[in-house]
């Protein structure tokens, strides 16, 4: 290409002038001035790591070729997204969430107006889904205040009643540091909604700060585990014998890794966690893809009774969707054995995690609002959808998502990357790496030190009571009383959508089996 720049000459060039300019500030060292031998030192270290680049390694072809200036073009790249996010991206180009969704979050952490100006930055080309409004919004005083009663399906003593329509999705202490449980705990029960535990095992931080808990077990049962990975009865008991616990989530699947277990890298297990996990330290603690009780539908409804039966509080599982004909046999499963969970938690494909293999992230899962369409559908059609509860997750951080799930079929939202960001997190993306630079899912203490447990926890409770003041407000304008009364004839969903696609799908699929 005319006027490129031949990087080969410019490199040999400067492995040429790196040793010429240190035997150069030598000499001016030695007859002009003492302070030239400043430069002398650097530039022999710049010489000494050059020929190490250039003659001794052997892993990097680029530094081979290249010498030092082959590690310049290795910082730029390791910086490139921090350059395209602060510099070079618009608002509306990042990935997995823009600056205008993170901007939104933020403000309403913050309690700060989130009002825009001037028009919507987003497109209106027909390919976006759209809430209906109604000529006659309603009074704000005629809508009746949102409640949902886990386990009164199944008339439990110690069934389980949210009053928004919000949840905080599993993430678990190992994933998250110390400051960030306790911060997102602690902001909860000042939200007035529950948070759900992960599956790190005996949440010793979620349970300190007192607020309602939602247990998950994992496939690897952490914290109530027999030895062979089943479930140890007792230590589950136990558990739930405090107060905090409110219900109990099996895991099936998650979104951002369906048909793998769960994945700590090794970077973040502490003495602490190794103790609580019953892990050993220095090695990536991979979690089985399957419960060892749960190899078909049978088994698995058994297993979800087993655990119904034993701490008699609501009893939800949570999996991502695929094959929708094997959703299927596992409702017509329950009904047979007359046996549902309390709810069933929808985890999208776009859901997040932290640390998965990039092609299960990429590849696997069907996405969350055709999902929730897909098991609304299907437990309807089944004549049993109210026999249990839809939770709908995976990146539902702004009101305008949770409509549309609301609207397709979920009871209420869950959110773990919303609620990240309103803790203060800036999507680095270095999760699994022990390196948040936002002290959040990291465990050293210099970057935890960062995260202020109170003042976090106030950012949480805003985002909740900002979340929930758009709720209504939507609820009004859209021309509906009752939660429970929001449906699909009030989104706007145009033929040129994935999501119109997904459902013409889905409904010949479902109607043909």
């Amino acid at each position: 290409m005319a006027g490129s720049v031949d990087l080969h000459k410019v490199s040999k060039f400067a492995n040429m002038a790196i040793p010429s300019l240190a035997v150069l500030f030598f000499v001016g060292g030695v007859y002009v001035s003492f302070y030239f031998h400043f430069l002398t030192v650097a530039f022999i270290l710049l010489t000494v790591v050059n020929l190490f680049y250039l003659h001794i390694q052997r892993k990097h072809t680029i530094l081979r070729n290249f010498g030092i200036l082959g590690q310049a073009r290795y910082f730029i790249e390791s910086i490139g997204p921090e350059m395209r996010q602060y510099l070079f991206a618009n608002d509306t180009e990042e990935r997995p969430f823009n600056r205008i969704e993170r901007s939104e979050i933020y403000r309403k952490a913050k309690g700060v107006d989130s009002a825009s100006s001037f028009g919507s930055q987003l497109d209106f080309d027909n390919s976006e889904i759209k809430i209906r409004h109604s000529m006659y919004p309603v009074n704000m005083d005629q809508i009746t205040p949102f409640s949902l009663t886990f386990g009164e399906e199944r008339g439990l003593k110690k069934a389980f009643t949210i009053t928004k329509p919000y949840m905080i999705s599993a993430m678990s202490y190992g994933a998250l540091g110390e400051n960030a449980v306790r911060a997102l705990t602690r902001g909860a029960k000042l939200a007035g909604i529950p948070m759900n535990t992960g599956e790190g095992g005996t949440p010793k931080y979620h349970m300190e700060e007192g607020g309602d808990l939602i247990f998950q077990m994992g496939t690897a049962k952490f914290g109530v585990r027999n030895d062979d990975g089943s479930l140890n009865d007792q230590l589950l008991l136990d558990l739930i014998a405090n107060d905090s616990i409110k219900m109990i989530e099996i895991k099936l699947s998650q979104g951002a890794k369906p048909g793998k277990g769960g994945l700590l890298p090794k970077e973040k297990i502490t003495k602490e966690i190794s103790e609580l996990r019953s892990v050993p330290m220095g090695v990536d603690v991979v979690s089985p893809a399957h419960h060892i009780e749960c190899t078909d539908g049978e088994s698995t409804i058994k297993f979800i009774k087993r655990v119904q039966d034993l701490t008699q509080i609501p009893c939800g599982i949570k999996l991502c969707v695929g094959k929708t004909t094997e959703f299927r046999e596992i409702i017509r499963e329950m009904k047979a054995q007359d046996i549902f969970p309390d709810y069933i938690a929808i985890d999208g494909a776009e859901g997040g995690t932290g640390a998965a293999p990039k092609a299960f992230m990429d590849g696997y899962g069907m996405p969350l609002m055709a999902a929730i369409y897909s098991a609304n559908k299907i437990l309807t059609d089944e004549g049993v959808r109210n026999r249990t509860k839809i939770l709908a997750s995976g990146k539902l951080i702004n009101s305008n998502k949770q409509f549309i799930a609301l609207a397709l079929g979920a009871d209420a939202v869950c959110s773990a990357r919303g609620f990240m960001l309103a803790l203060g997190c800036i999507q680095s993306m270095l999760c699994g790496n022990n390196t948040c630079p936002a002290g959040i899912t990291t465990h050293d203490p210099e970057l935890q030190r960062g995260l202020d447990v109170e003042e976090k926890s106030t950012r949480i409770a805003n985002y909740v009571n900002g979340l929930e003041h758009d709720f209504y407000e939507m609820l009004a304008a859209s021309g509906i009383r009752e939660a429970k009364d929001i449906n699909i004839d009030h989104l706007y969903i145009p033929s040129d959508t994935a999501l119109s696609d997904q459902i013409q799908f889905i409904v010949k699929e479902t109607s043909e089996y």
